[in-house]
């Protein structure tokens, strides 16, 4: 089985985990920072925009993944994952704007993605069960 729509999601977020390691760059070069964040509060806050997509990318798109060869109709499918790069975008730019305080783009963010990843995982064990 070809995985075109998880395909297509995959390559949406990897495009903005380098939109995001770019913004990191930007900062180390603008601050003459080779490692960690040399107690800069924007480098810092860059580097944690970029991580928290990167640590939760993976299993996302693995569920999706899963879902897809488990023949999940396209219609759901495009739902989880435009909700998805929807939840990351916002969760950058609210992280970004809140200082990594509250901001709603934030909370939103987090909270959406935390019902694709459980949404996600209860239907992959849902059709593991038979269901």
């Amino acid at each position: 089985m070809t995985l075109f729509i998880t395909g297509l999601y995959a390559s949406l977020t990897a495009l903005l985990i380098i939109a995001l390691a770019y913004r990191v760059v930007k900062f180390r070069r603008l601050n003459a920072v080779g490692i960690g964040n040399g107690d800069n509060k924007d480098l810092a806050l860059a580097v944690r925009v970029h991580g928290n997509l990167v640590e939760n990318a993976p299993i996302v798109l693995i569920l999706l993944a899963v879902a897809e060869t488990h023949n999940m109709p396209e219609y759901l499918l495009h739902c989880f994952g435009s909700l998805w790069v929807f939840a990351r975008l916002i969760h950058a730019i609210g992280l970004t704007q809140g200082k990594g305080g509250y901001h709603w783009g934030r909370f939103w963010g987090v909270l959406l993605t935390w019902i694709i990843l459980l949404s996600l995982a209860v239907s992959n064990i849902g059709f593991f069960l038979g269901f």
